[in-house]
């Protein structure tokens, strides 16, 4: 353990010390002054990273188009579920699906299960930023936490998306949103777009298309760094005695995952934020569902903006029917049964990151069920 992540004291007098009497001595905090420098470095090496990796991996996106990938709603699904995973973002995917059904490529229907799509792939980035941190960690107990809040994240998108998806599909198909009409208005920009965008068009102009993504890797384990230097390590001991903390509680986090969200417009960085804060202990697993059932809420707001910018009311209505289906059946599964959906999810997750080879089978699942819709 770095001097930076404080010492754990496990002997004294070269006896070894119970479980229970095992302490973490802290280090000497940081001033203020430099702790803030500190993050909002991290926040701008992290987001430059997402953007590179992003764009380096959009060049894979001209492939996954053609005939086969649209010739139905189930390829559809396949494209926008596929397309997330590969441009590690559900955004761009799902801004390509209100630009397909503008052109006239695809149908209201295939517009639909093409979003559904890209939001069911959208946090497949939170894997791979989370195994990313752990290969950079010791021991196989510290590197399942960052690697298993991907899996919550994929986990809960699922859980939420797939049977709201069915009741927006059925809203949508039956009319209740063809009355449904919104004008153009204003653009509007993410925060950290807005903010450090600028380093990310400057790395794209420099570097090869190629060397976009293995740089963004780079770019992201300095962010780390970064972030390591400003959230200090926390012992399981010191969390227990905080067990009726405001992030314990449901709906404060779900209201953070909204906020959030809505502020970095981007469900990839919310939610990638959470591997950082679960590896340093500054929050349990088990409370990151809320936070992440929210951010899968409001994410959609930049798509509305899209649809709403290109001035396709079924676009527009496309976005409206998976955002209030999705909302309320976000909100009922907290309400009415959080406690059950938390077990199952925590226990998936577990199982999942027990060894190499169940990760690299639940990988391939993630991937592998999106090429069989498409060979639908």
């Amino acid at each position: 353990m770095s001097e930076e992540e404080g010492r754990t004291v496990t002997h004294i007098a070269g006896r070894e010390l119970p479980p229970e009497d095992i302490v973490v001595v802290d280090p000497p905090r940081r001033p203020p002054a430099v702790r803030l420098a500190y993050l909002v470095a991290g926040i701008g090496l992290f987001v430059t990273a997402l953007g590179l990796m992003r764009q380096g991996a959009t060049e894979l996106i001209p492939a996954l188009e053609g005939s086969v990938f649209t010739d139905n709603a189930w390829s559809t699904l396949g494209l926008g579920w596929l397309g997330a995973c590969v441009v590690l973002s559900g955004s761009p995917v799902a801004a390509s699906a209100l630009a397909l059904l503008d052109g006239g490529a695809i149908t209201r229907t295939q517009a639909f299960t093409m979003l559904t799509g890209s939001r069911l792939g959208a946090a497949f980035v939170v894997l791979v930023v989370g195994v990313v941190y752990a290969l950079r960690r010791r021991g196989s107990g510290g590197r399942r936490a960052p690697i298993s809040i991907g899996i919550l994240a994929l986990l809960m998108t699922a859980v939420v998306y797939l049977p709201g998806a069915l009741v927006g599909y059925a809203l949508l198909d039956g009319g209740v949103f063809d009355g449904f009409d919104v004008g153009t208005s204003p653009g509007l920009t993410s925060f950290t777009d807005a903010v450090f965008g600028w380093a990310v068009d400057l790395a794209a102009d420099a570097l090869p298309g190629w060397l976009l993504f293995p740089s963004g890797v780079v770019v992201l384990l300095a962010g780390f760094q970064l972030f390591d230097r400003v959230l200090p390590s926390i012992g399981s001991h010191q969390l227990e005695d905080r067990a009726d903390a405001w992030y314990t509680r449901k709906w404060p986090m779900f209201a953070l995952g909204c906020g959030v969200t809505v502020l970095t417009l981007s469900v990839s960085v919310s939610l990638t934020l959470l591997v950082p804060l679960v590896a340093k202990g500054y929050l349990r697993r088990a409370n990151t569902l809320p936070y992440i059932a929210g951010a899968n809420i409001t994410t959609l707001v930049d798509t509305l903006v899209a649809a709403v910018l290109l001035g396709n009311q079924d676009g527009v209505r496309v976005v409206v029917a998976v955002t209030v289906a999705v909302t309320v059946w976000t909100v009922a599964l907290l309400a009415l049964a959080y406690p059950v959906l938390r077990r199952v999810c925590l226990a998936v997750a577990s199982g999942a990151v027990r060894s190499p080879p169940r990760l690299a089978a639940f990988t391939a699942v993630l991937l592998g069920v999106p090429l069989v819709l498409i060979a639908v």
